[in-house]
């Protein structure tokens, strides 16, 4: 018997070993990782020089308490802002802390207390996060949710609009739905959505949590459609396996969140930090850059090319390094087979395969994954034909 409580459905696979792309269990088997570890390794795994960073600081000391100065933070403050586009960052461990963070600001910074979220959405599972996150299935059995949350149609301007009033503190949104199905924002709604907010005086809350950090092919997904949020979330990404999240604000922000108004005791973590600076040099580099838009150009063409014309297949969503393949069918049997024949994707809902393969990958490796989910597509539509 476990003495875990059983709160993760896992697969049969225990890793023993993982480098870059690539995963193998403690039978030696190598699996292709295009999950990141849910999105958390976009660097691949064990990165060289994420991985020295780590070690040096583990040599120095593991962790202190907030109330000492520690020039780690301030750096990785400093870069983040810069990549981010911000101004103050607030360090947590996790995206859910940071949305936590960004929820208690924007109530404290207005003075109200409503905040517009959308429908399929998914901000975590603490308790906060989870009355934002406009899904069903994962506020069942805990009772009533916090009830100053609203939740609108994704993509509807004119829902936040009916919505907004006097009480309203903030609208936060995803960029891309990912655990709702890999569903991007329209352009034309975003950039309204980002007038109006304005407009109203309501602030604008974009969590990046899964978009963030080069996964859509700009720092962070907002960037994509010409908007400047009052606050973003990052984490996943952040700490290329370390835990770590990050609430950031614009400077008019920063009055509301003084001394005692929040916090915590791993938040900013010495190693984690560590992870979180050297991850940042990594992604910020002009040659990354450059890579990551013409490795995100492959991505899309090669699933489009191999994918689009597969009985079965539904729909195909990208942006940047994050897909999701709709199907006609249940994803989760199909993940299964994909599985054993040493492929690891994840599912967005049920229906979607979601790939959020690392950014360091190779067009070789994007191929073979495709060729991967086509053969087991055609096995599938054989089976249901």
């Amino acid at each position: 018997m476990s003495n875990l409580f059983p709160v993760y459905q896992r697969w049969d696979i225990e890793p023993a070993e993982a480098s870059g792309c690539t995963i193998i269990d403690k039978a030696g088997k190598e699996y292709l990782d295009f999950t990141s570890g849910i999105g958390v390794c976009n660097l691949g795994h064990r990165p060289v020089a994420v991985e020295a960073a780590v070690k040096e600081q583990l040599g120095n000391f593991w962790h202190v308490s907030n109330l000492f100065e520690q020039s780690g933070q301030e750096k990785a403050a400093s870069l983040l802002c810069e990549y981010a586009g911000m101004d103050r960052a607030y360090f947590a461990n996790s995206g859910a802390e940071a949305n936590e963070a960004a929820i208690k600001l924007a109530r404290k910074a207005t003075g109200k207390t409503k905040i517009i979220t959308f429908l399929n959405s998914f901000h975590g599972r603490t308790f906060a996060a989870m009355s934002a996150t406009g899904q069903e299935k994962i506020k069942h059995g805990y009772g009533p949710m916090l009830e100053t949350f609203v939740y609108v149609p994704f993509n509807d301007i004119d829902a936040v609009k009916k919505s907004a009033d006097e009480e309203t503190a903030a609208v936060m949104l995803e960029m891309v739905q990912g655990e709702g199905g890999i569903h991007i924002a329209d352009k034309a709604f975003v950039r309204e959505l980002a007038a109006f907010c304005k407009e109203k005086g309501i602030l604008l809350i974009i969590d990046e949590i899964q978009t963030g950090i080069g996964r859509t092919a700009k720092p962070f997904a907002y960037m994509h459609f010409d908007i400047q949020p009052d606050m973003i979330t990052s984490a996943k990404g952040l700490g290329s396996g370390l835990p770590i999240g990050a609430m950031l604000g614009k400077e008019h922000l920063a009055e509301s969140f003084g001394p005692g108004s929040h916090g915590s005791t791993f938040g900013g973590n010495p190693i984690a930090i560590a992870a979180a600076s050297a991850t940042l040099e990594a992604v910020m580099d002009e040659g990354f850059k450059s890579s990551l838009k013409e490795l995100s150009g492959s991505f899309k063409n090669v699933l489009q090319e191999t994918l689009s014309d597969i009985p079965g297949v539904k729909d195909i969503r990208i942006l940047g390094m994050m897909a999701g393949i709709e199907l006609l069918v249940e994803a989760q049997p199909v993940l299964q087979m994909l599985r054993e024949k040493g492929l690891i994707a994840l599912p967005a809902g049920t229906h979607v395969i979601r790939l959020l393969p690392p950014l360091t990958c190779t067009l070789e490796q994007i191929e073979q994954a495709a060729g991967i989910i086509a053969d087991t597509l055609r096995t599938t539509a054989s089976v249901h034909s």
